[in-house]
């Protein structure tokens, strides 16, 4: 029997071929879905064109804003380690500034992009606007698929070029933008995965041998759930915030393989995914991703004087005694690691003295509390004409877009509970993995960076809910048209919306009257 149930997909013997031209059945129509669209080379034309659009405005004037020639708000803190670990090999050692708070990875990216251009504007941002145009990339052919739409994989593409918050992040020599990134990439490849196991499952029905054990068929090894682990061990190796993903999406994938089992007409779905997929899921989620974490600690492990490489040894520190069989390297980094959530769990907001700029989660699907990283005026902000000029870079979502955030989420919920539409299902657990983590310690302190992640997430729910605005074919010509007409009016909203707030998000030189005319709510300035 277990060679029957591999056959497809593992060594077994193959069934007997059948007719690839009949039409499917209703149980395999089912498993499929709405096909892929056919106009695959417009579809990869519409994504590399406006990936060259994103990229050039991305990468305009790179090396403003400074502080005089320096990195500028938290990219103070970055940017000189990752110079450090461009110097060291890889990793950090500067004892007497042990701020070291983030894994690796971020900084090592952002290291290469000053081995590059050099320790300037240009050198410490180049990382993180390469990331972010391959986000635009990403966004656009996960868009796609999830809507079965060329048109509406475009939109998403215009909307997270014109996100202010995606646009300043890929500016940045800052980690959020690189968070962002592995997350999507690993968002992508699990939406892969599940049409690909339908895929199998819809051929395993066609071949008549789904259901010849109650708990259906072997899938066999799972190429893209594993990459999928590996983007998130990515992650991960960025910042710590990596692991909410490995929990949400280790539990959307168990959800997609149920579905794919009772879609196709498997006698106990649930029991057959705990005995079929939960190891394997377990392996490619959690396995994986540890030990890519672990990987992305290499150059640390491999040195003689990074920081707190030799804990253990040097300060003759006595594991505890479950990890009294671990090695003193991989011990020294649990000390090292328990040194970093030392810090962030003692970083609270002083009562008398918050920092000016923090805010807190709930406020950051509207944008409701936005971030100045960099602020000039009088003669040092010179250029708009006037002899009042400020020059002024502000971390702020595009209106047009993030105050719609609320209504998306409730629509999207209803659309899950009461439609069972998979598709809003799996932006919303993703979106909310970037947000619900933070409400856990309200005390911290916290900043609307940290909403970065969130930011694809929004604009792919924006984007389903525009297919629906849009409508389907079968529609007619008369709702499609107006559908037509409320997208396009939309769109360009974002894009004037956009528009308008370039000046502030690119530091150009602009009167006073103006930069008031920039701030919209109170909670702006």
């Amino acid at each position: 029997m277990t060679a029957l149930l591999t056959r497809p997909f593992g060594d077994g013997p193959r069934p007997d071929p059948v007719d690839e031209h009949a039409p499917p059945t209703d149980r395999e129509a089912v498993l499929l879905g709405r096909p892929m669209p056919v106009d695959r080379l417009r579809g990869w034309l519409v994504t590399l064109v406006l990936v060259v659009i994103g990229g050039v405005i991305r990468f305009q004037n790179l090396g403003v804003p400074t502080d005089k020639g320096t990195p500028v708000f938290d990219e103070k803190h970055y940017v000189p380690q990752a110079w450090q670990m461009l110097r060291n090999g890889g990793y950090e050692d500067n004892y007497g500034y042990e701020l070291i708070v983030h894994p690796p990875v971020a900084k090592q990216l952002i290291a290469i992009g000053e081995w590059l251009f050099g320790y300037n504007g240009w050198g410490w941002r180049f990382s993180a606007a390469l990331a972010g145009t391959v986000l635009i990339l990403l966004v656009i052919r996960i868009a796609r698929r999830l809507t079965r739409s060329t048109f509406l994989g475009g939109v998403a593409g215009v909307l997270v070029i014109c996100d202010g918050v995606l646009h300043l992040q890929s500016r940045m020599g800052m980690l959020d933008i690189f968070t962002a990134l592995f997350v999507v990439a690993a968002f992508g490849c699990l939406l892969i995965d599940r049409d690909q196991v339908r895929e199998r499952m819809a051929l395993a029905v066609r071949e008549g041998w789904a259901d010849e054990s109650p708990y259906g068929p072997r899938l066999g090894f799972r190429w893209w759930r594993f990459t999928g682990g590996v983007m998130i061990g990515l992650s991960l190796g960025v910042k710590w915030s990596g692991l909410y993903y490995i929990i949400a999406f280790g539990l959307l994938c168990v959800a997609f393989d149920v579905a794919a089992r009772r879609a196709a007409g498997v006698p106990r779905p649930w029991v057959g995914t705990l005995r079929r997929d939960v190891a394997p899921a377990l392996w490619g989620l959690v396995a994986i991703p540890v030990l890519v974490y672990l990987g992305t600690w290499t150059f640390w492990f491999a040195s003689e004087t990074a920081t707190d490489r030799h804990l253990v040894e040097l300060d003759n520190i006595q594991p505890w005694w479950i990890f009294g069989w671990v090695p003193d390297a991989l011990a020294s980094l649990v000390h090292y690691s328990l040194h970093v959530l030392d810090f962030h769990s003692g970083l609270k907001t002083p009562e008398n003295d918050p920092h000016p700029w923090e805010s807190k989660p709930w406020t950051w699907p509207m944008g409701l509390r936005p971030m100045l990283y960099a602020y000039e005026s009088g003669p040092a902000a010179a250029g708009c004409g006037e002899a009042d000029c400020v020059r002024a870079t502000m971390l702020i979502g595009t209106p047009a877009m993030w105050w719609l955030a609320v209504p998306v989420l409730a629509w999207g919920l209803w659309r899950w509970l009461f439609r069972a539409d998979w598709r809003y299902a799996s932006v919303l657990v993703a979106y909310l993995a970037g947000l619900l983590p933070w409400f856990v310690n309200l005390d911290r302190q916290m900043y609307f960076f940290y909403a970065t992640p969130m930011a694809p997430f929004l604009v792919l729910g924006l984007t389903l809910v525009l297919g629906q605005v849009l409508g389907a074919v079968q529609q007619g010509f008369e709702r499609r048209g107006t559908g037509l007409l409320v997208v396009s009016l939309y769109v360009g909203l974002v894009v004037a919306n956009f528009a308008w707030l370039w000046p502030i998000l690119n530091g150009d030189s602009i009167t006073n009257t103006h930069w008031q005319a920039e701030l919209w709510l109170p909670s702006w300035r």
